[in-house]
């Protein structure tokens, strides 16, 4: 089986330090759903882009690396027979039913500390 990262796109991340469980019901649950499938191997929600620095030969910036009106608010690694399935799984990300939708990315290699 082959990897496949998933980006979630966003306005932003819905994961702030004072998020409630109301907040983050849907993504939550949706990240469940896709755990009970046996596919997913790694989760990650990412912090509101106002968390993020950014660093260029310049030096460091705060906020995201580009000044886009979605940000990535987090990634996923599924595990997949093919590009076609990783792309049935991501479909069901609640981000392609608004306003932002998500990126599906092969996996050249990875590595584990």
């Amino acid at each position: 089986m082959a990897l496949f990262a998933v980006l979630i796109y966003s306005g932003d991340s819905l994961h702030a330090p004072d998020a409630t469980d109301e907040d983050l019901a849907e993504p939550n649950a949706h990240g469940d759903e896709v755990a009970a499938t046996g596919s997913m191997v790694a989760a990650y929600a990412f912090h509101p882009r106002a968390f993020a620095r950014s660093i260029r030969a310049t030096g460091v910036t705060e906020g995201a690396f580009l000044d886009a009106p979605q940000a990535v608010a987090g990634v996923y690694v599924l595990e997949a027979p093919d590009l076609d399935a990783a792309i049935a799984i991501a479909a069901t990300n609640p981000e392609v039913r608004g306003t932002g939708g998500v990126e599906v990315r092969p996996v050249h290699s990875s590595f584990s500390a």
